[in-house]
């Protein structure tokens, strides 16, 4: 039976899906419980059940679907208590349950809110679903202040605009005031900062936190990011194959956890008390063969060796601007000059990674596009230069530009949309063999084989397509095809932002091992710093187009100068009890709000701005006249 203080107690849940004839049990015999007014988070890996179970919760599981077991919700107005499991998914009661007393903030708000309906439509239908007899003007009027509470300037505005015109952190603010406007008692909020920055999920996390406070509210927070773990709950309970296997206060869980499965989730985390050559521990070891490219010769990291300089890849002054779209009904009104990157300038020394980070729209991926000649900048120049003579790369044509491109390869973001899902494994990987005219077909044949071995996979899998693989081997997939013309330049784009904690951790010490084994040089794009901090060896620090500070991994890290970088890290949700986020210190504009960047880097019209040398290759963009020491102390 379920104690008169729990809020939502799931006894014994069992859920199964039929499949010819067969069943497939994604969730055994689950317990846990969630306390009124508390936050219990729910942690595990993509495909543990996770999103089953808030889905039993909401009376949302998908037709095919069969729960046993008992799901008792309390509400706290009347003490009534439910088993949601004994409810038909459309009767009243559980209408008036799902919304009102038990509402849902999902994964991916682009894809939660309606396209064709205004913020304000789409959160005052809940109100008006749950309040029958409100009246038009008290909708409007609840619903701004919802909108309100939960970060928005001008609500009266927000009200009349449409999802496409805010940004992620924008849409998950106006998912959580659908949620919160029935004033529920349970909160599920499912992966609600897995797309966003590290600033805009400090401040969704902030956001969350208060409202839950304010309206003493109990949620259910499913997550597979510890740092948020550490930061949010009271409550643990950690879920791997469908079956809890530990659960807990989060003081006992992050300070003394019991169950193997949970300290290797720890460990395959990145963090900045890494010591040098430390390896991530992957949950599940993938055991990886670069015999294929033994006979490969390393590229020399220092100048003078094999003749190759230092520098490969030379980029200055970059800049790239668009025009917003014109305005009226003809387009007669010229648009807005939009500045992507903005005089951005650095180099890639031979055999390092160099690490690009930034917030979302800081320019950081239209600066790889253009690397990649995706994009044509509007001025700037790149030298490439692997010791064959200079190449332009901006200016590059016919036969060398083709020679160029088996130089210079990408890694996606995403590894499933970056995959055709019309080609077999083989010709995904044989396409730039052919492309290139490399070899005959038996040797291609032989080749490809060769880069399935290097990323772990066996080599039957080569006759499947990308759908019958899971996230993480489909990046490794995309990493074999971005090897397979042995490049010397790889650019990685957010390579592991869509992949869990674990897989994570088998990609990033893949990409470590590559790096060593075939002498690699590596651009590496990021928001997330841990994982920075673990593969660059520089780091180079992206606001608003322009880069703000660069210097070596272990000085901007853990010295950061400008007022961007410590804002960046002051971010950074840490797996640990004793360095707690500091909510009250975020800033509500993002860290990109250059009004709070302090005089010495302010960067104000006739303000001059270079980059001034702190020594051991450490610059930031400051005042020209700005004293070395001052801008230490800032």
């Amino acid at each position: 039976m379920a104690s008169g203080t729990d809020l939502l107690r799931i006894e014994n849940l069992d859920v199964s899906f039929s499949i010819y004839g067969d069943k497939l049990r994604v969730v055994k015999s689950a317990n846990l419980r969630v306390l009124p007014g508390k936050v219990t988070a729910l942690v595990g890996e993509s495909g543990s059940g996770k999103s089953i179970i808030s889905q039993s919760i909401m009376g949302i599981l998908p037709t095919p679907a069969q729960a046993t077991g008992r799901i008792l919700f309390t509400d706290p107005l009347d003490g009534q208590m439910t088993n949601i499991l004994e409810l038909p998914r459309d009767s009243m009661a559980m209408r008036q349950l799902r919304g009102a007393r038990m509402a849902n903030i999902f994964q991916e708000p682009m894809t939660s809110l309606s396209p064709l309906h205004t913020v304000g439509n789409q959160i005052s239908e809940a109100l008006r679903i749950h309040n029958p007899g409100i009246s038009r003007a008290e909708q409007r009027e609840k619903t701004e202040e919802m909108l309100g509470l939960v970060g928005f300037q001008n609500p009266h505005r927000t009200f009349d605009m449409y999802p496409f015109e805010l940004s992620g952190g924008m849409r998950q603010r106006a998912m959580i005031a659908m949620a919160l406007i029935c004033n529920p008692a349970l909160l599920i909020a499912d992966e609600p900062t897995t797309a966003l920055d590290v600033t805009i999920q400090a401040q969704i996390l902030g956001l969350l936190r208060s409202l839950q406070q304010k309206f003493n509210m109990a949620m259910l927070l499913i997550t597979h990011d510890l740092g948020v773990v550490a930061n949010m709950a009271d409550e643990v309970v950690v879920i791997y194959h469908g079956e809890i296997m530990e659960a807990g206060p989060v003081d006992t869980i992050f300070r003394q956890p019991q169950h193997r499965y949970l300290r290797a989730l720890m460990s395959a985390v990145p963090h900045f008390d890494m010591k040098p050559g430390e390896r991530l521990k992957s949950l599940r070891d993938v055991p990886v063969n670069l015999s294929t490219f033994s006979g490969k010769k390393k590229y020399a990291k220092t100048h003078g060796a094999n003749g190759a300089p230092e520098v490969l890849l030379s980029v200055r002054n970059l800049s790239k601007t668009y025009m917003s779209k014109a305005s009226g009904m003809f387009g007669r009104k010229g648009g807005l000059q939009i500045s992507a990157v903005d005089d951005v300038s650095f180099d890639i020394r031979r055999g390092e990674c160099l690490g690009l980070v930034g917030e979302s729209g800081c320019g950081k991926t239209t600066v790889s596009k253009i690397l990649m000649r995706a994009v044509r900048p509007n001025s700037g120049s790149v030298m490439f230069d692997d010791g064959q003579g200079k190449i332009d790369v901006l200016a590059v044509k016919g036969d060398d530009l083709m020679d160029l491109r088996t130089k210079i390869q990408m890694v996606f973001q995403d590894p499933v949309s970056s995959l055709s899902p019309r080609m077999t494994i083989r010709n995904i990987l044989s396409e730039p063999l052919e492309i290139h005219s490399h070899g005959d077909s038996s040797e291609r044949k032989e080749k490809v084989k060769g880069l399935m071995q290097a990323i772990g996979l066996d080599q039957h899998y080569l006759s499947r397509y990308p759908h019958s693989f899971s996230g993480g081997q489909r990046q490794r997939i995309g990493i074999a095809r971005a090897l397979a013309l042995g490049p010397k330049l790889l650019i990685l784009d957010e390579p592991v932002s869509a992949l869990d904690v674990s897989v994570q951790a088998q990609i990033l010490n893949l990409l470590k091992d590559l790096q060593k084994e075939l002498g690699l040089t590596y651009l590496f794009i990021s928001h997330n710093l841990a994982v920075v901090d673990y593969m660059a060896d520089r780091i180079a620090v992206m606001a608003r187009g322009r880069i703000v500070e660069i210097a070596p991994r272990e000085i901007i890290l853990r010295d950061p100068v400008h007022p961007y970088t410590r804002s960046l890290l002051a971010a950074v949700p840490f797996p640990d009890l004793d360095r707690p986020l500091d909510f009250s210190a975020l800033n509500a504009e993002g860290s990109a709000a250059k009004q709070n960047w302090g005089p010495h880097f302010a960067e104000d019209e006739g303000v001059d701005l270079a980059y001034a040398d702190l020594g051991g290759g450490h610059f930031v963009r400051a005042r020209r006249d700005a004293d070395v020491q001052e801008l230490r102390t800032w």
